[in-house]
């Protein structure tokens, strides 16, 4: 173990702390992590957490959604100009628009997006509990903000109402076009395709499994093909490799990479131990209203 890891293990401790790190990350910080997981995994435990500071090691959204949850507590983002450009597509001024436009209309949020959305929303969701919660919602029409690609995908599965869609997009996935999965398919023709749906669906059309980052970790370890092609962020493909060195593992992109997700280092993380980061703060009307909504989502 080394001199670095030591230290945060021990400062992690005497200050009662923990340390929560999204799939994307890099592998040396989710190894230093109490838990690692997506989005939902993360509000969930960060809702549960038995700690007076938490550590989100992620992207803003992800630790405003730590902060919501636990406002008591400290919560650091360590990376701080780590952000998410599909949280940044959709503001608060743009859901109060379409809720003039479409009053009849749920708003349903995907948990990737800034807490003053969150808001201004009646729910959040994850990629995998958008469908549950579209299906849960009473209204038939449900405004979805802000990612294009998870709202169609929820069209698709839930006929019964009626999806009104968001100009959104997440660059990492949004960029992969058909030809992309199509030239993957070609190299790997016996693989099992495993892809996220914030994917295009023309993408999601070459797909043998759609799900979560969760879903995708979990499906993959489940099969029994002898070789997985996988349509989501490069870290995933680095697990699965670690995790089961026998079987042949390839990403769908080589330009599958997200680059506020691997700003984060364990020094980073250090420095929000030693106090040397500001603990990130809202406003109390964030605080309050995106709050109602996470709790939504989580409850449904």
């Amino acid at each position: 173990m080394s001199a670095e890891k030591e230290e945060i293990l021990e400062l992690k401790k005497q200050k009662n702390a923990i340390i929560l790190a999204h799939y994307y990350q890099n592998l040396d910080v989710q190894d230093i992590a109490d838990m690692t997981g997506d989005s939902y995994a993360l509000a969930e435990y960060a809702s549960k957490a038995d700690a007076d500071i938490i550590i989100l090691c992620g992207v803003r959204f992800m630790a405003e959604s730590a902060k919501i949850l636990n406002p008591e507590k400290k919560v650091y983002l360590p990376a701080s100009d780590a952000g998410c450009p599909m949280a940044d597509m959709v503001t608060r001024e743009d859901v109060l628009r379409l809720r003039e436009e479409y009053p009849d209309a749920a708003v349903l949020c995907y948990v990737n997006s800034s807490a003053e959305v969150k808001a201004v929303s009646d729910v959040c969701c994850t990629s995998s509990s958008a469908v549950k919660i579209a299906r849960a919602i009473p209204e038939k029409r449900i405004v979805f903000v802000p990612d294009q690609n998870l709202g169609e995908y929820v069209q698709q599965q839930v006929p019964e109402k009626e999806i009104i869609l968001f100009d959104g997009f997440c660059p990492t996935h949004h960029r992969h076009r058909g030809e992309d999965a199509r030239a993957a398919r070609l190299a790997h023709p016996d693989a099992e395709f495993l892809i996220h749906p914030e994917c295009r669906p023309e993408v999601l059309a070459f797909a043998d499994y759609i799900g979560s980052t969760a879903g995708i970790l979990e499906r993959a370890r489940e099969s029994e093909s002898g070789e997985l092609v996988i349509g989501t962020e490069s870290t995933i493909v680095e697990m699965l490799k670690r995790d089961m060195p026998n079987r042949k593992i390839y990403t769908l992109s080589d330009s599958f990479v997200c680059p506020n997700m691997k700003k984060t280092a364990p020094h980073d993380i250090m420095k929000c131990l030693r106090g040397e980061i500001e603990p990130l703060e809202l406003s109390a009307d964030e605080l309050s209203g995106a709050r109602a909504s996470l709790v939504r989502m989580i409850n449904i």
